[in-house]
């Protein structure tokens, strides 16, 4: 932790960060206790040392911005407002659950309260999606942000670069976390991409991007809270590459083996709980009654949210077939939320004849031998004629007439035909 780093936040969201890092690991602690036990029913994805990402990029948006974790990302949940009960409930399939017990792993969001977009399993998908939800913000003059993460795996799908450039090309107000672990499951970065820094993808796309420690909170926090503040000042998206290390497994069923124990040994030794402990000890924001105090806090709180999954019920066999298509204001309403006066964006402010000059594109002659600039759209060009009585006439341009092709001679044919082999 760099203790020469500008103390910018006040002692309580120096204290926030810690918790919310303690919690996220916390509640994914209990979920491996219930999934040893056979209580959860889909698949378990640790962020085992990437803690500080998913707290450290969520903690620097406002209420009003809009979110879409991934598979690593609980401690954005958590930051968000989503409770743990809601958390374990969802991978135990339970009733009570956000989807109510049909999906049993993070396939849930919240659009009315929270602005959480679900995950798309199929990975970069969400870049795309949350460019749209930033520029459908902006529109309505929300002047909001959208976030989404993605690992190192997933920066080599098509559909990073295509909704990157998309992003790019409409200036989004969009902040893309770039999830550098060194392991697309069992593949090394090494050899997925020819870059030591995949923050580089983005001078394709001409936007900015920053690399900074995963493991360090307060770093992450601060190059997370400038890209935020830039894209809701209408620079365009950011990306930030945070480097770190999946301690675990791709999943609960992976042992990595594949992982060289030097490499993790390494990597333990950089735990980001434990590095932000010492600063907080450092700069005397946190003492050992401090910690006993957020430690019992944590153990009521997930004891209670525990005991809350657990007790609720398993869904009923005949609500399977609910929910499967979403069928109106039934499922859920989703209107507009203006925030700017809608007469801005409709006729007449809003309308612009359909002729184009376009600077740079050419010039045509116009047939009094002026030059006359090139013409988009339907209506027809308006130009001048020989001076009539020593004034000039304007007349609309007749489109040419096509005449019939002439019979091209032999010898000429013959000689394209010979081109063309």
């Amino acid at each position: 932790m760099n203790k020469s780093m500008p103390r910018e936040l006040t002692r309580q969201q120096y204290l926030d960060l810690y918790y919310y890092m303690r919690l996220n690991r916390s509640v994914e602690e209990t979920m491996v206790k219930l999934f040893r036990q056979n209580k959860i029913v889909g698949g378990l994805y640790s962020s085992l040392g990437q803690e500080a990402i998913s707290v450290g990029t969520c903690y620097a948006l406002e209420k009003r911005d809009w979110i879409a974790p991934m598979i690593r990302n609980i401690g954005a949940l958590l930051v968000k407002g989503v409770p743990p009960r809601d958390i374990f409930m969802q991978h135990m399939a339970k009733y009570d659950s956000p989807t109510k017990g049909r999906d049993g792993t993070s396939h849930f969001g919240d659009l009315d309260n929270l602005h959480i977009v679900s995950p798309i399993s199929m990975l970069g998908d969400l870049i795309p999606v949350m460019t749209g939800v930033a520029i459908g913000g902006r529109y309505l003059g929300q002047k909001i942000v959208a976030m989404t993460w993605i690992g190192d795996g997933g920066s080599s799908t098509g559909v990073f670069h295509e909704g990157l450039n998309f992003a790019a090309t409409q200036k989004a107000p969009f902040v893309l976390i770039l999830e550098n672990n060194l392991w697309a499951y069992s593949t090394p970065v090494r050899l997925q991409v020819p870059l030591e820094n995949l923050a580089d993808r983005a001078k394709a796309y001409g936007i900015d991007s920053y690399i900074v420690d995963g493991n360090n909170v307060v770093a992450v926090y601060n190059t997370a809270r400038e890209a935020v503040e830039r894209a809701r000042a209408g620079k365009g998206p950011i990306l930030i590459e945070a480097k770190t290390f999946r301690r675990l497994g791709h999943a609960q069923h992976d042992p990595a083996e594949y992982v060289p124990k030097e490499m993790r040994a390494h990597w333990e030794a950089r735990d980001p709980i434990a590095l932000y402990e010492k600063f907080l000890a450092e700069e005397r924001l946190l003492d050992a009654a401090v910690k006993k105090e957020i430690d019992e806090r944590l153990e009521i709180l997930l004891a209670s949210e525990r005991e809350f999954a657990e007790n609720s019920p398993m869904p009923p066999a005949a609500f399977a077939e609910g929910g499967v298509y979403c069928t109106g204001d039934d499922c859920h309403k989703i209107q507009a939320s203006w925030e700017r006066p809608i007469a801005e964006l409709t006729p007449p402010k809003s309308s612009v004849k359909a002729v184009w000059n376009v600077p740079g594109f050419g010039t045509g002659k116009a047939s009094g031998g002026a030059d006359a600039a090139m013409h988009f759209g339907e209506t027809r060009a308006v130009i001048e004629k020989p001076p009539h009585n020593g004034r000039p006439r304007k007349t609309a341009a007749k489109p040419a007439t096509k005449s019939a092709p002439k019979k091209p001679k032999a010898a000429v044919a013959g000689a394209s035909r010979k081109a063309r082999r």
